[in-house]
């Protein structure tokens, strides 16, 4: 019982992490495409409370999974694609957080468009790791 309750809110803490890692570099399409204070400020502080949000929900997601995986002994050789695919999403994570410090010190030389690309990785991440979690295919 106790591994299907790890897993569930693995999920749930995994899903809620994905949802910031979605919505944070919207925020800053919108940042670098805001033209004055006002806008600038109230995107800033939605940045920041997002991302102060969103970093307690992904170390939980990791120490569940590590859960599941050091205690409940998950294994394969789909789980080492996986690990990977999950130190991108930290490294994502974390950039962002550099991205949001640029933005709040007036730093930022990066386009819209940049960020509207940016914003397309873990997307791409999330299938990958979906696929090798339902499929097993090694």
């Amino acid at each position: 019982m106790a591994y299907l309750y790890t897993k569930a809110f693995h999920i749930i803490f995994v899903t809620s992490w994905f949802a910031g890692l979605f919505y944070l570099p919207r925020i800053f399409v919108n940042l670098a495409m805001a033209d004055n204070e006002a806008e600038t400020g109230r995107l800033l502080l939605m940045a920041r409370k997002l991302y102060r949000f969103m970093t307690p929900l992904a170390v939980l997601a990791v120490m569940l999974g590590l859960a599941l995986w050091l205690h409940f002994g998950i294994a394969g050789a789909w789980l080492h694609a996986k690990l990977t695919l999950v130190a991108l999403l930290i490294a994502y994570h974390l950039y962002c957080g550099r991205l949001y410090q640029a933005f709040a010190e007036g730093r930022n030389q990066r386009s819209h468009v940049w960020f509207r690309w940016f914003n397309e990785i873990p997307v791409l991440l999330l299938v990958a790791v979906v696929i090798l979690v339902v499929v097993k295919p090694f």
